[in-house]
């Protein structure tokens, strides 16, 4: 992929996601720069006055009304980093890393943070390098990820550890100069701007939501070919239909749902089966269209954050003030995040509810399970088990983040926001998503071949159907299917499932 240039303005989920992934070089936009060095000048005019400004002149959290004295300032970034650099658990993975990166480097062009330009610059050029931090996934509770990013900051200046772009562990300062690059010097303040945002929570929501719009696109494919095969009435899609309570996830739905199912003889009078059919088929675009809502706030919550300011304190170089502030504090993210997890419940409630119809004799008026006949196989019918079992881990994932009177910093700090875990639990709900989806895929393609309706499907359909069939043939005799499920799973989260026609 091309390089990516970041200038403190619209960068995307995707955008940070493609970067965080990848191995592109980061370049940083000349003219924020500029603007950063000029709020840089601010900060050092308020230490050479010794105006009391807090996490600048003082001291922090609880301690804020401490004055620092010269000999304090001078270490005072640093030791901002060594005293914060708590993170515990497993090691975060590089993705997450490199994006909490891409998007601390975004944020501090802004201007706002009053870092140094070479903070920024030593970022871009450590992605560049594709050499990462290493950094625990336990630590932020939601009120900055001062933890996290403190652990990572401690390596951008020598003293923690990095992987190389092999995955080996060691020494940040010997990696670092292994590719290049001299371990930051942090000035005054600048330890503080690597620390106090939130960058790393940002960043994994901006890969979590990428994924939950992939996974939320693969189930709307996966919804269109399930109405093929059972040959529904597509009269509750209707534009006109969904226009008596125009809500706008349930009209975009809608909308998305006839592009998929462009060029069907089933828009057309006559080769529906039933007068009406379950909800799960006959409310799709109602149910779809609360992810589809979902998802555009959280979508617009994240992209808010990956190109906001987050620190505290906050230059204003038009009147020259530093101001306290709480932009650190990311409930309304969470909110977002828990109403997205929250709507996928009930599109992979219906999704179980689509594969069983399709897979009764009874509501289907197919072979039992879609076995071949006198084949002796019980078809997909155990396959109802995972598919169940990944409900069962998604609903469990999708219960709501707990929330409580923090005690931190003597009780000065003493609310939080969760974000991380609501971020967290996206992540598995779109990845049991995106294997629930393959396994409708599967059985879909299955019931339109028993129905021999492939030959009439619209262009769209027959060109996923064909691409289904070249990672996984049809079921004629028992085989495990474990690998078909994770092989179109892969194809969902890589971004490999052909995209429908634009109209």
């Amino acid at each position: 992929m091309a390089g990516l240039t970041l200038t403190g303005q619209n960068l995307g989920i995707t955008d940070v996601a493609l970067a965080a992934q990848g191995t592109a070089p980061i370049a940083l936009d000349k003219d924020a720069l500029a603007h950063m060095g000029q709020t840089r000048a601010l900060v050092d005019l308020v230490i050479a006055e010794k105006r009391l400004v807090y996490g600048v002149t003082t001291g922090l959290g609880s301690r804020a009304t401490e004055v620092l004295d010269e000999e304090t300032l001078g270490r005072f970034s640093v030791q901002t980093l060594r005293g914060r650099a708590h993170a515990v658990g497993p090691h975060e993975t590089r993705e997450n890393i490199r994006a909490a990166m891409i998007v601390r480097a975004n944020t501090l062009l802004r201007g706002h943070s009053g870092a140094q330009p070479k903070v920024a610059e030593h970022i871009a050029a450590c992605l560049s390098a594709n050499i990462t931090p290493v950094v625990g996934q336990i630590g932020s509770i939601g009120a900055a990820d001062l933890v996290l990013n403190a652990t990572m900051g401690l390596a951008l200046i020598g003293e923690g550890e990095m992987s190389d772009p092999d995955g080996n562990i060691g020494p940040s300062a010997d990696v670092m100069r292994t590719h290049g690059i001299e371990p930051l010097v942090p000035g005054p303040r600048d330890g503080l701007a690597l620390a106090n945002s939130t960058s790393a929570v940002a960043g994994a929501a901006a890969l979590a939501v990428d994924a939950a719009r992939l996974a939320y696109d693969s189930a709307q494919t996966a919804a269109a070919m399930s109405l093929e095969a059972f040959r529904a009435n597509l009269g509750p899609l209707e534009h006109r239909t969904l226009a008596i309570k125009p809500l706008p996830g349930q009209m975009a739905a809608g909308q998305d749902l006839r592009l998929r199912l462009a060029g069907s003889l089933l828009l057309g009078p006559g080769h529906a089966r039933r007068l009406q059919d379950p909800l799960s088929l006959r409310n799709i675009a109602q149910i779809h269209g609360t992810v589809s809502a979902a998802l555009g706030s959280a979508i617009q919550v994240t992209e808010i954050e990956v190109n906001g300011v987050s620190d505290n304190p906050v230059a204003f170089l038009e009147t020259r003030e530093i101001i306290s502030c709480g932009a650190y504090f990311t409930s309304e993210l969470t909110n977002a995040i828990e109403g997205l997890n929250r709507a996928f419940v009930h599109l992979t409630v219906a999704q179980l509810a689509r594969i069983s119809k399709l897979l009764n004799p009874v509501f289907s008026d197919l072979p039992t399970f879609l076995a071949q006949p006198n084949s002796g196989s019980n078809g997909f019918a155990p396959l109802m088990k995972s598919a169940e079992a990944l409900v069962s881990e998604l609903l469990h994932a999708a219960q709501p983040v707990p929330i409580w009177p923090s005690i931190n910093a003597n009780g000065v700090e003493d609310c939080i926001a969760g974000s991380p875990t609501a971020v967290r639990a996206l992540v598995k709900i779109t990845d049991c998503s995106a294997r629930l989806t393959a396994i409708e895929l599967l059985v879909a393609c299955q019931a339109a071949e028993l129905r021999e309706v492939v030959p009439v499907l619209g262009p769209y359909l027959a060109g996923v159907h064909s691409q289904i069939r070249g990672s996984s043939a049809a079921l004629d005799q028992d085989r495990p299917l474990a690998r078909d499920v994770e092989h179109v799973a892969r194809m969902i989260a890589s971004r490999d499932l052909i995209a429908p026609m634009q109209a």
